[in-house]
């Protein structure tokens, strides 16, 4: 909550400060750096709401709880890039069949490093809190500054462009920006409708299973699987225990198991092991027999 309320207040006084210059230049490449500053700060609003819903505990009708809204967020927050993407087009294609002259141009390249400085600092910001806590939406937000930050450089070039005369300078430039900023949204709806199909890494998949088959009495990891919730993982698994063992040994086994995937897999809160018994030889496990199957 703490980057969602910093990185408001930082970008919206930097779109606020640009907006100004606009008004003044009338420079439609500062405009569409400006107005996508301005969504990117107010992407903080449905991030915020989904981490107060996140902390809100299981119910009969939601027993996962709330933290599947921070990925109704992360498609608000698509939603949003993908709106400032078509504003911009929309700005600098009026201007490209319209051209005229960009005035102040020294208080546009200001008002482009100062773009750049702000998004530079939030993506920093955002993203390293984003990874700390295991969201995607937060991480997808950082990645989108941080190309906000390359794009107000480019309101450079058009203020030099202007400067020498050239008035194509200035939406040639708001094109390009509006290239950047569909670059960004492609990256951040993978990313998104990834966790919203419940994708995860399969190097914590590997990390799972060799840290079940360290435990004494598994004898065969079965189907084994993880989910964000959130920015937390859940898993559910199967192992294979000595068939003679007891309804006790067993369970304790699976308590055994459940403690080394919490210990080895970050950010892992809960995990539902379920034991089940090794057959005799030749005769046919259906458990590992589905796992290896849906594996195929």
């Amino acid at each position: 909550m703490r980057a969602l309320w910093v990185s408001l207040a930082v970008l919206g006084a930097t779109a606020l400060a640009q907006a100004v210059v606009v008004a003044v230049s009338g420079s439609v490449a500062l405009l569409g750096d400006t107005v996508h500053n301005a969504a990117d700060a107010l992407t903080a609003v449905p991030l915020g709401i989904a981490f107060v819903l996140g902390r809100r505990a299981a119910t009969r009708r939601f027993t996962y709880g709330y933290g599947r809204a921070e990925d109704l967020a992360g498609l608000v927050i698509v939603l949003t890039i993908a709106g400032s993407a078509a504003f911009a087009a929309w700005a600098a294609t009026g201007r490209l069949l319209d051209p005229r002259p960009v005035t102040h141009v020294p208080a546009v390249a200001v008002a482009a490093l100062l773009g750049f400085a702000g998004n530079e600092w939030v993506a920093r910001y955002r993203i390293r809190v984003g990874r700390e806590i295991g969201s995607a939406a937060l991480v997808a937000d950082g990645l989108h500054a941080r190309t906000d930050g390359f794009t107000s450089l480019a309101v450079l070039l058009g203020a030099g462009g202007s400067a020498l005369g050239w008035h194509l300078a200035d939406p040639v430039v708001g094109l390009a920006i509006t290239a950047a900023i569909v670059l960004v949204l492609r990256d951040a709806a993978r990313e998104v409708f990834r966790r919203v199909l419940d994708a995860v890494d399969p190097a914590l998949v590997d990390r799972a299973e060799r840290a079940v088959r360290a435990v004494p009495g598994v004898r065969e990891v079965g189907e084994l699987r993880l989910r964000w919730i959130g920015h937390r993982l859940r898993a559910e698994l199967a192992v294979v225990v000595d068939g003679e063992a007891t309804v006790r040994e067993a369970h304790a086994i699976a308590v055994e198991a459940e403690h080394a995937l919490l210990h080895a897999v970050p950010r892992l809160t809960a995990a539902l092991v379920h034991a089940d018994p090794a057959h005799a030889p030749g005769e046919a496990d259906p458990h590992l027999a589905l796992a290896h199957h849906a594996t195929a």
